[in-house]
């Protein structure tokens, strides 16, 4: 309030000769006994009294003859504000607002600091009567707002529901809103009225519709207030309506969008990602919506315009208000070809949207050249059309097509950046789920041109087998399985899995089959193959080490880990052979039906290194059933691994005889719609080659026993009715005995096997492997093993604990392959 006068002080607001600012306030000080100590220029100015007329003067005398204050002023004002008159030393009152604050003065005496504000309205009795004044507000009032009686009749009706409802007041009082409003807008309406009257509470809703008939479609904000008589009873209800359809219009489109971005592209599906957009976009923003993208983008490749003008686009998803989706002139997969001059191909060339309505020119020169979807624009009613470009990353996917035909109000411009928005995020989905298809065709093509196109053709056992890629995000994985034919009827059972999805573990998958079938054409026992195939994957991941971009896959390097499990079986011996680098053991069903799983010590996955493997051996039934399997066979039951085995075992239990049924049912059972890994599954039921298959000599180190033993031969070829191949066993059988005699160690063992094909072997007890060598004109020896090459399909060496065996294969006339009896 300026300055404070105390006793001895100067007049406030003018002792700097300077003019008193108008608005200033008009302070006054007074003590605890009532007088005046201080005195401001704005009271003054407020009251017309000069300082020296005031000071040291009873604050009684400045109030007004209505002025009531019970305990003296300033006192009586407590700290609040207060509407009083005040007298002007004309005589006349001021009205003015008045509030009083405790404070000291230097010496800490109590006193009251009062301010006081003009009050610029009338006074009561310059009032207009309330009456009159709530008449005047209620019928000048530009909001809807309208009064019913507990009939639910209209008694009072503002100017502004005079204005939306285009009736007057007159024609409006004694009629319900039943008689004003569309029938789904009045029960909304008079609900809420009831509920007011019922339960004395406002009640607030919103109701879409048409105030009018020639009005356009709104949103409307209703509030029912319940007006009530001074007992608290409820008398009337007051109806105001707010028009908020375009706050609840932008609600809408920041709500489509939303849902664009959280429902479209759920999957990696082109199809389905854009019957997601079709479904999240129809009965919002559009009654028939089509989805149509390039039909080379189907095909793998970069989606580019027609050279020709023509471009065929294919129907990628549409979806209508009405069942059936009857507006749709092809199917979801067909192809369909667009002239050069319709909106669509105009679209997909230029990138640009188009709003149109039915009766402009670029859709009657669309109609007449496509009379089918003529026919569906007139049996419809489609009168409004956006058509709406789908590109991402600089590149045009398609197009979309939103059409109104139901709901009377036309695309407008608005509508039109809303739709280019959810094609400009539905095309982000739908070229992600492009890229990701290309990308998983590619790695599914090379994964399946690595694995076994059909399984080698061998009698030792009988075999069935199944691959599922995963059907996840993360891409293909490198599991694989083979069947090898090995030397002496045996057979190698290969299951593998490496760790990891995508291109670098289907190649790398492919490097380890190639590898095993390699190491095993060697005939190298089960646990020093995997030694060597652990080598192998310590080479290939030292490799990746050093030749890795430091800069791809943001810097981050993996380890190159793979499991494996590797087995053999000997149809002769019956027994079975098996080492595992970290793969999950076989499982065994014996022919009576029990199915338990072969404890093979557990050796470390690929890539670990510097840990040895030891095999488990064990004798196999004829009948017998060899289950392999990777990780994802028993992942796919949502369980823990001991709970997925059980599940496993269960089913093998109750395994059909088929082979292939039983691999069936283990997927359809084990697995989900989904699988989050590969699956490499492998069943191999064990044959064994009857007594009179198999010949067996054992041989002195002699050369005189060759002799002998060709003889022995031609009498079993002889009684196995070989005759065309008598000649040629009898050549390759003595030169390897007498190479067997000559550089060898006892004890020397001549076998046959009657299979597919005729084996010769000859086993002792050296460990020195022979090998094929050029002699010379002159030279005595040096030819027995080329000639064992040059008379037989195949040969090779396998060694074992006690020596060496080297076989030959010796191929069988058409139809005298005779494999036996098969249990």
């Amino acid at each position: 309030m300026g300055e404070i006068d105390m006793p001895g002080a100067t007049p406030l607001g003018n002792s700097s000769g300077t003019p008193p600012d108008p608005a200033a306030p008009a302070t006054v000080v007074v003590d605890t006994q009532g007088i005046v100590r201080g005195w401001s220029a704005g009271a003054e100015r407020l009251l017309g009294y000069a300082y020296w007329e005031v000071v040291g003067r009873p604050a009684t005398g400045l109030l007004g003859s209505d002025a009531d204050l019970e305990g003296g002023f300033p006192a009586a004002l407590g700290g609040r504000s207060k509407r009083i008159l005040l007298r002007h030393r004309d005589g006349r009152c001021v009205p003015a607002h008045v509030r009083a604050y405790p404070s000291c003065d230097s010496e800490g005496n109590a006193q009251q600091f009062v301010v006081a504000t003009p009050w610029e309205h009338p006074l009561p009795e310059q009032l207009p009567p309330d009456g009159e004044t709530t008449e005047e507000a209620f019928a000048q009032c530009h909001v809807p707002l309208m009064v019913y009686d507990s009939r639910l009749l209209a008694l009072r009706a503002s100017a502004g529901a005079v204005r939306e409802l285009g009736l007057t007041e007159e024609q409006m009082r004694g009629r319900r809103v039943t008689d004003i409003l569309p029938p789904h807008i009045c029960r909304t309406v008079e609900d809420g009225m009831r509920r007011a009257f019922t339960t004395g509470e406002p009640e607030k809703f919103h109701v879409r519709g048409r105030p009018r008939p020639d009005a356009p479609e709104g949103v409307w904000a209703v509030t029912v207030s319940p007006l009530k008589t001074p007992a608290g009873q409820v008398r009337h209800v007051q109806v105001t309506a707010l028009d908020v359809t375009e706050q609840h219009a932008a609600r809408e489109r920041l709500a489509l969008l939303n849902d664009i971005s959280t429902q479209v592209g759920s999957t990696l599906d082109v199809m389905r990602t854009a019957q997601e957009m079709a479904d999240v976009t129809v009965g919002r923003l559009a009654d028939f919506v089509t989805v149509d993208l390039l039909d080379s983008l189907f095909r793998g490749a970069e989606p580019r315009p027609s050279a020709t003008g023509t471009v065929a686009l294919r129907r990628a998803a549409q979806q209508s208000i009405l069942p059936g989706v009857p507006e749709a002139v092809i199917r979801p997969g067909d192809v369909d070809y667009y002239p050069e001059s319709t909106p669509p191909v105009r679209c997909v060339t230029t990138g640009r949207s188009s709003l149109h309505r039915s009766l402009d020119q670029a859709i009657r020169d669309w109609q007449r050249a496509d009379p089918e979807r003529s026919g569906v624009v007139g049996a419809f009613g489609i009168h409004s059309i956006m058509v709406i470009p789908l590109r991402a990353r600089g590149i045009t996917l398609g197009v979309a097509v939103l059409v109104r035909h139901r709901r009377q109000d036309p695309f407008e411009e608005d509508d039109l950046l809303l739709a280019e928005e959810i094609g400009a995020r539905a095309a982000v989905a739908v070229d992600n789920a492009r890229r990701y298809t290309l990308a998983r065709t590619t790695a599914l093509a090379l994964q399946r041109s690595l694995l076994p196109r059909r399984v080698a053709a061998q009698d030792a056992v009988e075999t069935a087998h199944r691959y599922l890629p995963a059907r996840t995000r993360a891409g293909l994985g490198g599991d694989w399985f083979d069947v090898i034919p090995l030397s002496g009827a045996r057979v190698a059972l290969v299951v593998g899995d490496v760790v990891g999805h995508g291109l670098r573990a289907s190649a790398t998958m492919g490097r380890l089959r190639t590898a095993v079938r390699t190491l095993a054409d060697v005939d190298l026992p089960a646990d020093e193959l995997l030694v060597h195939l652990d080598d192998l994957v310590t080479h290939l991941a030292a490799e990746e080490d050093t030749t890795q971009d430091p800069e791809s896959d943001l810097g981050i390097s993996t380890d190159l880990i793979a499991t494996c499990l590797y087995v053999v079986y000997d149809p002769v011996e019956r027994r079975c052979t098996a080492a595992t680098a970290g793969h999950p053991p076989p499982a065994v069903v014996t022919p009576y039906g029990v199915a338990e799983f072969v404890d093979v010590p557990a050796g470390p996955p690929l890539g670990v290194g510097g840990l040895p493997f030891e095999t488990a051996e064990w004798e196999l039934p004829p009948g017998s059933l060899l289950t392999l399997y990777t990780d994802g066979l028993l992942q796919g039951t949502e369980q823990d691994l001991d709970k997925g085995l059980t599940a496993l075992r269960r089913r093998l239990e109750h395994s059909s005889p088929s082979l292939e049924a039983t691999c069936d049912d283990l997927i359809q059972s084990l697995l989900t719609a989904q699988p989050q890994d590969d699956v490499a599954l492998l069943l191999a039921r064990t044959r064994a080659l009857d007594a009179d298959q198999v010949a067996t000599w054992e041989l002195p180190s002699d050369p005189a026993t060759v002799a002998h033993a060709r003889a022995e031969i031609l009498a079993r070829l002889t009684q196995w009715r070989l005759h065309e191949v008598a000649f040629t066993t009898e050549l390759v059988a003595s030169e390897l005995v007498t190479n067997a005699i000559r550089y060898g160690q006892p004890p020397i063992r001549l076998r046959l096997i009657r299979d597919t094909a005729l084996l010769c072997e000859v086993s002792d007890g050296s460990s020195t492997a022979p090998h094929l060598r050029r002699a010379r004109t002159f030279d005595e020896g040096g030819r027995g093993l080329l000639l064992v090459a040059q008379c037989a399909e195949r040969w090779g060496t396998r060694h074992h604990t006690g020596g060496k065996t080297i076989w030959a294969q010796i191929g069988l006339p058409d139809g005298r392959e005779q494999a036996g009896s098969r249990p």
